[in-house]
């Protein structure tokens, strides 16, 4: 059972948080395009959220990362999301998204990215992109990139996605 839901702690939550994403992922996960968006990246740890367990270990998480299109400024980029297998079936997935994203609501982002089972993800009103309308930074299977207006102003991304250094100099198209 979860026993609470809460913003991460680096210094707290870090060690337990890759090990999961190493047992959900496994050690490919690093050579995805999505990686591209993460890695001289830095996630938000105010936005990102951890399930605590009744046994107080980590249970499940997602994070939250910066990142910039071309056309349509600053989105959030969502994942990795992965929870325990004893977790698994509950939806978790979708809470610990939900209150992520509505914590980057109200922090003012106004759209998100994900990359993920469309059957799954749109439970939260997340909806397949046209295949030509973002660009990563490698190849990706675009039928599984879906976008999330965060607010009323049917934000509009298109191009390239690169990712954007909030806590240093950032992400610029050349």
């Amino acid at each position: 059972m979860i026993e609470h839901i809460v913003a991460e702690d680096p210094a707290r939550h870090a060690e337990g948080i890759e090990a999961l994403y190493d047992l959900t992922f496994g050690p490919g996960h690093f050579a995805k395009t999505a990686e591209r968006l993460r890695e001289h990246n830095h996630s938000l740890p105010e936005l990102n959220r951890v399930a605590i367990g009744r046994d107080g270990a980590i249970a499940g998480v997602v994070r939250l990362w910066p990142v910039r299109v071309e056309t349509g400024g600053l989105a959030l980029f969502v994942g990795p999301v992965a929870v325990q297998p004893e977790y698994r079936g509950a939806r978790l997935g979708l809470d610990l998204c939900r209150l992520a994203l509505e914590a980057g609501h109200e922090a003012g982002w106004t759209g998100a990215i994900i990359i993920g089972a469309p059957d799954y993800f749109s439970a939260l009103g997340f909806a397949r992109v046209a295949p030509d309308q973002l660009v990563f930074p490698g190849p990706q299977d675009m039928s599984r990139v879906m976008v999330l207006d965060l607010t009323d102003a049917l934000c509009r991304y298109h191009g390239r996605i690169i990712p954007h250094r909030l806590y240093g100099s950032g992400g610029q198209f050349a």
